[in-house]
């Protein structure tokens, strides 16, 4: 990161600092420009990775690279039986990392262009979905009788019938569901920092009302909207929850409770998203629609929720008859 490399006064460069900067390589401002930080860790990584893997040591180096030593460590990646969506992902980071330089006039071409990659799913993804049963069955699962149960099933509604990302429910505030045009809508901010608005289903918002109501934080705008029942550590009410804790105390917790999670191999917070995808493309809803709903960048990601065409009672196994 530049910034780790040239501390940055709080009011402007120094002629010192200035100069450090007009010294940074190519290679460090391409990282420093993913402004997601999960992005840039992941790519930070996974040219690490590669650059251990050639024995390359300083960041110039890379500029050396040629086709021949990406194919080496894309075979080298295939010998660990990685998925071909981790080798996608690393060949990704690198070819990122070669176009900046190709701007940059670093290097004359990208020794990623060329090179095979494995075949993706371009049909589903990989994700599991729930049926329409097992989503009630888990809505119904908290205790309605407890603030964490009230808390949980709003919790749950949230990403059922919204298809919000996991972070995006925990980031949400009291005052992102607000009213327009008579109707309520959250006010979700996604990746990249994009705002959209998704307007809230009425069975969640009635769930949500009611935890607010129970929970007493209903007129503390710029707080949480959903926050911890409790707090053995700090005993701080007033944050927002954790992203892993979302996963491990409700999605696990009542996927275990219920027997769903034995029935659906790899349930995560991810598919409930994959449920509300799912049965809204079902429902007819228009895929542009669902992808500008779930904050997709490319309508190729929603496709992967399409299973309109793979419906199991379509199959031809139904149809034989001995």
């Amino acid at each position: 990161m530049v910034s780790d490399l040239v501390p940055i006064s709080k009011e402007s460069l120094t002629l010192e600092q200035y100069r450090q900067l007009e010294d940074v390589p190519p290679e460090l401002e391409w990282l420093a420009n993913i402004t997601n930080p999960k992005t840039r860790q992941a790519y930070k990584n996974d040219v690490t990775e590669f650059s251990t893997f050639t024995g390359l040591r300083a960041p110039s180096e890379l500029r050396t690279v040629a086709r021949s030593h990406v194919i080496a460590w894309r075979k080298h990646l295939e010998s660990r039986e990685l998925s071909p969506a981790s080798i996608r992902r690393k060949l990704s980071a690198l070819s990122s990392l070669f176009d900046y330089l190709c701007e940059r006039n670093a290097v004359v071409g990208n020794p990623v262009d060329g090179v095979k990659r494995p075949m993706a799913n371009g049909n589903e993804g990989s994700t599991p979905a729930l049926g329409d049963a097992q989503a009630r069955r888990l809505l119904e699962a908290p205790p309605p009788d407890t603030l964490k149960g009230v808390r949980d099933r709003a919790i749950l509604a949230t990403l059922l019938y919204h298809g919000i990302r996991r972070e995006e429910l925990c980031l949400l505030r009291v005052r992102d569901m607000q009213s327009r045009q008579g109707v309520m809508h959250f006010r979700i901010k996604g990746k990249r920092d994009k705002i959209r608005f998704v307007p809230v289903h009425v069975l969640a918002q009635r769930l949500i009302e009611e935890y607010l109501a129970a929970a007493k934080h209903g007129g503390g705008l710029d707080g949480a909207l959903f926050r911890p029942v409790k707090n053995n550590r700090t005993g701080t009410l007033d944050k927002h929850l954790e992203p892993g804790s979302v996963y491990r105390n409700i999605v696990q917790k009542y996927g275990r409770a219920t027997g769903i999670d034995a029935e659906v191999i790899g349930l995560c917070v991810h598919s409930l998203r994959a449920t509300a995808a799912t049965n809204a493309l079902s429902h007819e809803a228009d895929i542009a629609k669902v992808q500008e709903w779930l904050g997709h960048a490319n309508v190729s990601t929603t496709r992967l929720y399409d299973r309109r065409k793979s419906k199991p009672e379509d199959s031809p196994t139904f149809h034989v008859k001995y």
